[in-house]
This record gives C-alpha cells, structure tokens and sequence, in this order.
C-alpha cells in the first residue's frame, strides 16, 4: 500500500513528478530543457533517470516515440511551453497513429496567468485532444501522483496510444504533502470466450482464409506471441506496413505487408480471401486501398 501522506515529507511538485516517474519505471526521458519546467529538471539531477538532450523538440518526441515502439516501456517525452510543445506534436501524432505508448510532459505559464494570452501560452488540453487518447493539465501539486499514474494507465490499456500532461510552472515549484501512487497496471483488451468460439467455427469452415495484423496489435514484447508458426497450409498472412516485423516474413504463410502499392498478387488474395481476421489493424485507407 502507498505510505500515509502525513507521513510523507514536503516536496516541490517538480520532485513529485520525477519520484513518480520513478516508480513507474522510467529510465529515460526525451526532451529540450525549458524554463517551463525548471524545477522537474532540478528534480532529475540526482533522479536514476537518463535526461537524452535533443537539438530539436520534433526529434525528442520522435525518440520518444520510437523508444516506445522498441522497448518495452513508455516512452517519455518533456518539453517547454509554446513552440516546445507545437514542435513535438508530430511525434505525439505519429504515436496516436501507430499506436504507440507515449507520456507527453508539456511546462505551461504559472497558473496566474492562465487565460490571459501570457507568453507562449496554449490550451494544451483542447490542441491534443485530437491527437492524444487523453489531454490534461495539473493544477495542483496533490494530484499528480493521482494523474501521472492514470496517465500510464491509459497510455498503455486497450490500444496504446499517447497521453499529454501538462504543468505550470507555479505547480512544479510549490511545495506540497502528497503520498506517491501504487504502480500502475495496464489492462488488457481480451475477447469474450464466446466470441473465440463463433472465430474458430469460422476458420474452420474458411477454405481461404487471410491473417492481417496492423498497427494495434501490440507492443514489440507481444511479437512473438504472433510470430505464425505451424499453420495448415491454407493459412496465410500479411501485415500494415508500419509493423511488417510482427510477422515472420521468411515463414512460408507470410504473403507480404498492405501499402499505399501494395503487391498486386497480395491485393488479389486480400480481394478472394472468404474470411479475413483483422488483428490490431483499424482499417484504414492504406489497408483498405489494397482492396477496391
């Protein structure tokens, strides 16, 4: 159980954060350094986490991304207010489209100024919410342990995705009494049983059936659950591709991946398939195209 917070000592919100970065298990995070976000980076100085220095906040966020897709944890992403934030949300972006385990950390102006067009201010919540699973902004120094942890939950239940948080800059310095969270535990998205019953009856009545994985199917330590192995000989499988590497492409069921030109003796099979099972793929143009 989490300690009492009587029992825990005054902290400023920056040290809250890193502490629950900390026990969530981060080990490195992307960014450039801002002034949003002063006391985070103070934070971090004796914190066991890696601070990566990018030039530019598009490759930050980028890193993040693909440090999501490669590891086997979130990725985490920090940057300043303004122009910090807008330059790495193509990289928050790409982690909603490829659905990819991402905590965007964004400094925003002190709390006072909120809602007076201060310098570089954005309402982060309305820019990412079309571009994130999830958008808020801390008010209070109290609830990040609360907030940090949903957000793990969220950025890595069901389809993974990323998740913004953003912190005024008052928020990180105040000093608060506030007990660190339980580590989170994502949930994974399952089929009812009965619904694994009606798919096997249907593959086994399919003389040509078809395999598509996409991007949603996982992240990299879930791969080889879905690497084919001993499949009947009618089996085939292909892959979006953005993730060809979840399927072994030297197995003798692999018959390619769905592109913007995909292979026109795939593009038939897809067309002539009487049962396609769709894992993790949304389809969506690229995959459908294939398909006219």
């Amino acid at each position: 159980m989490a300690p009492d917070a009587a029992a825990v000592a005054s902290r400023s919100g920056g040290r809250i954060l890193v502490d629950q970065l900390v026990l969530h298990g981060v080990e490195a995070i992307f960014g450039v350094p801002g002034e949003s976000y002063l006391a985070a980076l103070d934070a971090l100085h004796d914190a066991p986490i890696r601070f990566v220095n990018a030039r530019h906040e598009a490759g930050a966020a980028n890193m993040a991304e693909a440090y999501g897709k490669l590891d086997r944890a979130t990725g985490v992403c920090f940057v300043t207010r303004g122009p910090g934030a807008t330059h790495g949300s193509v990289g928050v972006h790409t982690a909603f489209q490829d659905s990819t385990p991402m905590l965007y950390l964004v400094g925003q102006v002190p709390r006072g100024e909120l809602g007076r067009e201060a310098l570089q201010e954005l309402d982060y919540r309305a820019m990412f919410a079309p571009l994130a699973k999830w958008a808020e902004e801390v008010i209070d120094p109290r609830r990040i342990p609360e907030l940090v942890r949903r957000a793990f939950g969220l950025a890595t239940s069901g389809r993974p995705g990323p998740v913004v948080l953003s912190f005024p800059e008052d928020v990180l310095v105040e000093q608060a009494v506030v007990a660190d969270s339980l580590p989170y535990a994502p949930s994974a998205a399952a089929p009812a049983i009965a619904d694994l019953a009606r798919v096997r009856e249907r593959l086994a009545r399919a003389a040509r059936p078809l395999l598509i994985v996409g991007g949603a199917a996982g992240a990299p330590r879930r791969r080889a659950q879905r690497r084919p192995s001993r499949r009947p000989r009618r089996w085939r499988s292909s892959a979006r591709f953005a993730v060809r590497d979840y399927l072994d492409n030297r197995s003798e069921s692999y018959a390619g991946h769905l592109t913007t030109s995909t292979d026109p003796a795939l593009a038939r099979r897809v067309r002539e398939a009487d049962l396609l099972l769709v894992v993790g793929d949304r389809l969506g143009d690229v995959t459908t195209a294939a398909t006219p």
